[in-house]
């Protein structure tokens, strides 16, 4: 176990928290989460790094952003952790283009970030709550953002292009890119296991939220999401790309902004298409024709998406699964990797089925042309290297 907590790193959603603590060296000291597992059911508060104890039962039902920050900060009171803290810092998903990198928080920041909150309304407000949240309860903490559009601020011009007029485009309407937290980890994990990480590679981050990278270089070129978290592929409750031409037929049909917002968003995808649920889990183990139907469609549009990311990679070196379909779901990645054998992707039915979402795991055959990996994504660990580099600041605010 390392030394006393000083940085906080919060990763605020819509249904889950996520929270890690780290000491001054950057050892993570303890780790966990808050989520609920459905409106009729208390919140869990769960320790996932010692020092674990009986998970916390929050009060009431369903999941409360709010009341799951309150608990976390008592249950880090009750432990003796909060004295020592100096920085937290918040993953927050939309940095428009403004914010290429971390930023110091502040009322200026504060208004900039409120204002992209449309593009991702199932993010950006519950991250900037956890922001004030914490503000409030801990005034003279110094509190960073880390963006998960930064990851993609290097894309070639053309990739963030989109096909509308000038007097559009100039209001920040462009492709950015999301997930870039994970991305970066992975970059990371595998610059220290694979000298083909500087070659051709693609990223799959598959979750709740999903979305690919190809990466060149060790740069990023070509992602699936682009001007908002809707982009690409089909997730959970998100429809992925879609044909416009819906949309302005859904509104001549009467259907308002709003409406439309909450289709998109909420009730579509996975969700949508079975009519059950948009958890990947509990398709897998229905045998209603509308589930198969959805879990058959996730796979093409994932297929589909691969394909285009490798045109624009021109031949693949390395492919990774990541997120919580992505590690956990040994037959999905075998379907994926079968699409791709005419890049030479061969991967091992044992290793593959070895894998369940622990330490990053190799699972490629000895025959295969190209690298397969299993990496669990951990962007605490991204946000703890913000906090380490913020320290300095909390030192000569103190």
């Amino acid at each position: 176990m390392g030394g006393a907590a000083a940085i906080l790193t919060v990763n605020a959603g819509s249904s889950t928290l996520k929270f890690a603590l780290f000491d001054d060296t950057g050892q993570r000291v303890a780790g966990g989460s808050v989520e609920g597992r459905g409106t009729a059911e208390p919140a869990v508060l769960c320790w996932t790094v010692p020092p674990a104890s009986q998970p916390v039962v929050l009060p009431g039902v369903g999941f409360d952003l709010e009341r799951a920050l309150q608990a976390l900060l008592r249950q880090l009171h009750l432990r003796g952790m909060l004295s020592g803290l100096r920085v937290a810092v918040h993953r927050v998903v939309h940095g428009g283009a403004r914010f290429s990198g971390p930023v110091c928080i502040d009322a200026d920041v504060m208004v900039e970030l409120r204002r992209l909150a449309p593009l991702a309304p199932l993010h950006q407000n519950a991250n900037l709550r956890g922001v004030e949240v914490l503000g409030q309860a801990l005034p003279g903490l110094i509190q960073f953002a880390a963006f998960d559009t930064a990851f993609f601020s290097a894309l070639p011009e053309v990739e963030t292009l989109l096909p509308l007029p000038q007097e559009v485009r100039a209001h920040g309407v462009r492709r950015y890119g999301f997930h870039g937290l994970a991305y970066e980890h992975l970059m990371a994990s595998l610059r220290a296991r694979s000298v083909r990480s500087q070659g051709r590679v693609l990223l799959a981050h598959l979750g709740s939220g999903c979305s690919m990278a190809a990466v060149r270089d060790g740069q990023p070129v070509a992602t699936s999401m682009g001007f908002s978290a809707l982009d690409g592929l089909m997730m959970a409750t998100r429809s992925g790309s879609l044909d416009p031409g819906v949309l302005l037929h859904l509104l001549d049909q009467g259907w308002t902004g709003s409406s439309l917002r909450d289709l998109l968003y909420r009730r579509s995808g996975l969700l949508g298409v079975s009519g059950l649920s948009g958890d990947w889990r509990s398709l897998q183990g229905s045998q209603s024709p509308r589930a198969r139907q959805a879990l058959a469609l996730f796979t093409h549009r994932a297929t589909r998406e691969m394909g285009a990311l490798v045109a624009c990679l021109r031949g693949l070196d390395l492919l990774v699964f990541s997120g919580g379909i992505g590690q956990h779901d040994a037959p999905l990645r075998a379907a994926l990797g079968q699409t791709l054998d005419f890049l030479g992707v061969r991967i091992d039915a044992a290793r593959n089925g070895a894998a369940q979402g622990g330490d990053a795991v190799r699972i490629d055959g000895e025959d295969s042309g190209v690298e397969v990996w299993v990496i669990p994504a951990d962007e605490e660990q991204v946000l703890s290297r913000v906090g380490l580099a913020a320290l300095p600041v909390a030192g000569a605010r103190a």
